[in-house]
């Protein structure tokens, strides 16, 4: 096979209140995992992914853990190793999950304190994300540079037509005022994710991570810190101490998988943002890659076909 295939696990934005119903109701193993779920953390997470309320999905502490389940239910289904993988932010932690380095369990524990941290380091209400579209990096960090009001910085470069940027709620609605994309969306998450503001919440979480065995990956996955790539339990540890409160590096993470040949980007998880990041990334490349998505029957079938066809 000539073709080399990038799993990318999505991060907060992606969840919806239904998310992983169709595997529930279909497969076994998505019932054990979930029940899994459910018993771990000491609350029906099945039922908040399920039926929700959306408000109460959309807490960080909730939609974290909501989101590496569904991510892991999409890999079991699949059945499959990829050559490489990236995920966004929390998709970092379905990645080393699915790669074998962190056991469900302890992943599931620790993104949800991960959420309750990052909730707890800013207040419902007063932090604040917006992503940036059609704008440079170059304009961005420059006003950024000049609004000496707040704490506002460069959260996630999504991609050269994409930037996210995260702080103090005032601050990040001053400099899109300052900034004047051609389009700005603020983002449906509860905290202002990959800043200085998240810094007491790194600290907490490097105390949690440096109590869990890490093992080493089954297959090599690109930082978020970095963009690197890793193949070792303890190099996956130290990106994720670092992770919380700096950007997520997914534009050069995507460029890194194109050097290193990748033409097949499946989505595993919730939603298609991933999907569409990739695929007006890749505009660009000079060359054609197929992307596809796992989030219910339909789609795993889909991807499973393809995936089998590329053996024939």
């Amino acid at each position: 096979m000539s073709e080399k295939i990038a799993f990318l696990f999505p991060g907060q934005g992606s969840q919806y209140v239904g998310m992983g119903k169709n595997f529930h109701e279909n497969y076994a193993i998505a019932r054990e995992i979930f029940s899994k779920a459910d018993e771990v953390l000491g609350f029906k997470l099945s039922r908040l992914c399920f039926e929700g309320p959306e408000e109460k999905l959309k807490l960080t502490q909730f939609t974290q853990p909501a989101l590496l389940t569904v991510s892991y239910v999409a890999f079991k289904l699949l059945n499959f190793f990829p050559h490489f993988a990236a995920g966004h932010s929390l998709g970092e932690y379905s990645a080393l999950t699915a790669s074998g380095a962190l056991k469900f369990e302890d992943a599931l524990i620790l993104v949800h304190k991960r959420g309750k941290y990052m909730q707890e380091a800013v207040p419902v209400g007063y932090g604040a994300m917006a992503a940036l579209l059609g704008v440079s990096g170059e304009r961005i960090n420059e006003v950024l540079n000049n609004i000496e009001e707040g704490v506002v910085e460069i959260a996630n470069w999504n991609s050269e037509e994409q930037i996210v940027i995260a702080g103090d709620k005032k601050a990040v609605e001053r400099a899109v005022e300052l900034i004047k994309p051609p389009r700005a969306v603020f983002l449906p998450v509860s905290a202002p994710f990959h800043c200085k503001l998240m810094e007491p919440a790194e600290e907490k979480l490097s105390i949690d991570l440096n109590k869990v065995e890490f093992g080493d990956l089954s297959f090599p996955i690109i930082t978020n810190v970095d963009a690197k790539l890793i193949t070792k339990g303890e190099e996956a540890k130290e990106a994720l101490k670092r992770q919380v409160s700096r950007p997520v590096l997914w534009y050069k993470s995507m460029e890194l998988l194109r050097d290193l040949g990748c033409t097949v980007f499946i989505e595993v998880g919730a939603g298609k943002v991933l999907s569409g990041l990739i695929k007006r990334i890749s505009k660009k490349w000079g060359k054609e890659v197929k992307i596809m998505n796992v989030e219910d029957v339909s789609s795993l079938e889909e991807t499973k076909e393809f995936l089998s066809s590329l053996f024939k």
